[in-house]
């Protein structure tokens, strides 16, 4: 590059000697009028790109405005009387929102079990409480899941439960052993391996729930570092990979209020909303 720059630079100079100084300042005055000239015809574009991302900004801010107040309207009594268990899996952080929507729709929040998944535990004394040794993380994490699930429909086991906050594996708010119409499972971001994998505490989760005969709902945000939703179906559950987005929520609460499916924006989602709502009313038909 610089060899290039220095090339032509000696070129300039020795056609500058060889043509004389008015024909310099001539092709100088030209070369000047066409940087003029693409240096507007950039200003130009620049205005035009500029009023583009103006327009697309009032645009998104009128959709952002119209998904707002469009969202009681579409949710509002549709889950009156229901009662909903939360478990978010890693720490997921959009509960607030989640949980006001679902407010909204008339369904109550029994109760709210965080697993942190980032934290380890002693396995020794995860043994001792469960009564049982030489159990493998991958095992330990299948009996947790299992005991998780058992104590959130029955209210039983305090001394797990207890066990397990105090440790910091769980953070656990509401009442458990409620009777249950839906178990919604937020997953969170998963950048590393943990004890907690979709295999091994996620899926024995879910047929805890199912086996009780209660619906469960498996959601995630947009972006994640690796989708869970193609394992959740395996489990025939009904899915939501845009729980961060009014539709997704949407999507949710139409889907807990009686229809089942695979709703986002990801490649294993069948559509973006439920298509009909000739279902409503009906309960316990999140599995497909």
């Amino acid at each position: 590059m610089v060899a290039t720059f220095l090339a032509l630079g000696i070129g300039i100079l020795i056609g500058s000697i060889m043509l004389g100084n008015d024909t310099l300042v001539k092709q100088q005055q030209q070369l000047t009028r066409k940087l003029e000239l693409q240096i507007e015809e950039l200003r130009k574009k620049n205005e035009a790109v500029q009023a583009i991302m103006n327009n697309l900004e009032v645009s998104n801010d009128l959709k952002e405005q119209f998904e707002k107040q469009s969202l009681p309207l579409l949710v509002a009594g549709r889950l009156s009387g229901y009662q909903v268990a939360i478990i978010e899996i890693n720490h997921y952080r959009f509960l607030p929102e989640l949980t006001e929507t679902l407010k909204t729709s008339g369904a109550t929040v029994s109760s709210v079990t965080t697993v942190f998944s980032d934290l380890g535990f002693d396995q020794e004394e995860i043994q001792a409480v469960l009564g049982q040794k030489d159990l493998t993380p991958e095992l330990i994490a299948r009996r947790l899941a299992n005991e998780i699930g058992q104590n959130i429909i029955t209210g039983e086991n305090q001394k797990l439960t207890n066990f397990l906050i105090a440790q910091g594996i769980i953070k656990a708010t509401g009442q458990y052993g409620v009777p249950l119409n839906g178990v919604i499972i937020i997953r969170g971001n998963q950048a590393q391996k943990t004890y907690y994998e979709v295999d091994t505490f996620d899926l024995p989760l879910i047929d805890c729930f199912l086996k009780q005969k209660i619906a469960v709902f498996g959601v995630e945000e947009t972006k994640v570092d690796h989708s869970c939703m193609k394992a959740y179906q395996r489990k025939e559950i009904t899915t939501v990979d845009n729980i961060d987005t009014i539709p997704g929520q949407v999507a949710l609460v139409l889907a807990l209020a009686g229809n089942p499916g695979h709703y986002g924006v990801k490649p294993t989602a069948q559509s973006l909303l439920p298509k009909s709502d000739v279902n409503l009313g009906k309960k316990d038909k999140g599995k497909i």
